[in-house]
Parts: C-alpha cells; structure tokens; sequence
C-alpha cells in the first residue's frame, strides 16, 4: 500500500465497481469478486461540502479509526484528494445507520460454513456488528503493541496494521480481520465514487479525479467525436435535485464544458 503506487492501484477499481453514479445497492443481489455489495441509503440531498456533518452510527473513536485507515487506502497525492478529503467515513456512517447495516433486507438464517469469495457475504454479523467490534479489537492491539490507538500510529505503521488484516496475520478475537478489511475497502471504494448525494465523493473528489461525468447527459452531437476526450463539470444527483444545474426538456442536465486548465488530469 505504498503512497506512490496506492492511488493507480486503485482507479483501476473503478471499472470494476460499474456505474460509478450509483453506490453498490444496485448490485447487492451480485456476489462481489472480493466481498459483500451493499444497500445505500440516501440523503435527500448532501449539504454543502465544507458544512460539518453529523454522525449518525460511528462514535468519535470509530470516526477516528476510519479516517486514518481510508487516508491509507486512498492517500492524498499528486493526483488530488483522497478518501479521508472525500467524506468516505461519512459515507460509511450513512450506509452502517441505514438498512445496509443492519442487514435489513438481506437473509440472515444459517448455516454459516466458511465460503468462497464467489458466494458474496458469509457472516452472521451485521456490518454494523462487524466495524464496531473490529475497529475496538484492532485497536486493542494496536495499544498492546505500540501503545497507542491506530490513528496515533504514524502512517507506515498503520499500513503495517492495515497489511496484517488484509492477509489474516494480526487476528481478532471475535470476527476475521480479513473479512473486516475487505468490507471497509469495498466501502472506501464505494463512498470515494458513489453519487455525492450518499454522502461520500465530496465535491466530486472521484469523479474528478477519472473525468466522469456523473448523470448521463444526451449525446448525440458527440457521437460523430471519435477520439475526442469528453471533459466536463460532473454533474450529481444532488445537483438535480437542488436545481444547481440547468436541465434541457427531457429533464436531462446541461453539462457544462471543462476550460483546458480544468481538466482533470488522466
């Protein structure tokens, strides 16, 4: 998870989560290669990006946790921003309060054999269960070895912690580091390309980052432009819904045109 390589290492994710504009509910019924998919619940509209945000699942510890490990995940760079400056722990927040968490509308009957990726969750913990008793265990250990939580860790060492729960090599007592690990990078994913309206993607922070342009558009006068880059301002469901973008008759969205300086940087 070095700083250089993480943030390339993980663009190439975005092909794999599909429809970036929307979050993993609408594949939930999929099994996904590396874990569970979930079900988002979405705000009426996300509030202004540097407005604070109250948490509705996490505690401040919790909170504190997750913005260390998803800075890790996807660091700040050259590149731009990365999930910590995106509201991903937000966007965790939002899914754990809502119906993802609490496994609302999925089965939750036994057995519970230990699966293959293939076969998409296999717990009988609610993600909700499983971050709350990971991130106390993780940072239980994080005390008896270093002495400090693991957001006090400096940030090579959280990517020590981060490493052994991604192999299963540093074990937690009561649920499979490897399991927690894989939920919170799928959701780090997720809240850093997801629709801004779930919470996370904060201005555009992903989008940008992979010139997407959010809510698809009409365009016919593009087709006939092989080869020409499509570069502009992404537009949100939050954006629509709050009329901060222009829409054409079908209620389409006008998108607007990035000037060269604005592009995004490949």
């Amino acid at each position: 998870m070095e700083a250089s390589s993480g943030r390339r290492r993980f663009l190439k994710s975005v092909i794999a989560l599909g429809a970036a504009g929307l979050p993993a509910a609408e594949t939930s019924g999929q099994a996904h290669a590396h874990g569970p998919t979930h079900v988002a619940q979405a705000a009426a509209a996300s509030p202004p990006a540097r407005e604070p945000r109250a948490y509705m699942y996490l505690t401040a510890p919790e909170v504190a946790f997750i913005d260390a490990a998803v800075a890790r995940l996807i660091p700040a760079d050259e590149l731009g921003p990365g999930a910590k400056e995106a509201g991903v722990t937000y966007f965790i927040d939002q899914q754990l309060f809502g119906a993802y968490g609490t496994m609302a509308k999925q089965y939750r009957q036994g057995p519970w054999a230990e699966g293959t990726p293939q076969q998409g969750y296999q717990s009988p913990l609610t993600p909700q269960e499983i971050y709350r008793v990971a991130i106390r265990e993780t940072n239980l250990h994080c005390a008896g070895q270093y002495g400090k939580t693991f957001d006090e860790l400096a940030p090579e060492r959280q990517d020590q912690v981060l490493r052994g729960l991604d192999e299963g090599t540093l074990a937690l007592a009561s649920v499979s580091a490897r399991l927690f690990f894989i939920l919170l990078l799928n959701n780090t994913q997720e809240g850093f390309f997801a629709d801004p309206v779930y919470g996370g993607n904060r201005d555009k922070i992903g989008w940008k980052l992979v010139g997407f342009p959010g809510v698809a558009a009409v365009y016919t006068e593009h087709v006939d432009k092989h080869g020409v880059p499509y570069r502009v301002e992404p537009v949100s469901i939050a954006d629509v819904q709050t009329n901060a973008v222009q829409l054409d008759d079908h209620g389409h969205p006008r998108h607007v045109a990035l000037g060269r300086s604005e592009e995004p940087r490949p």
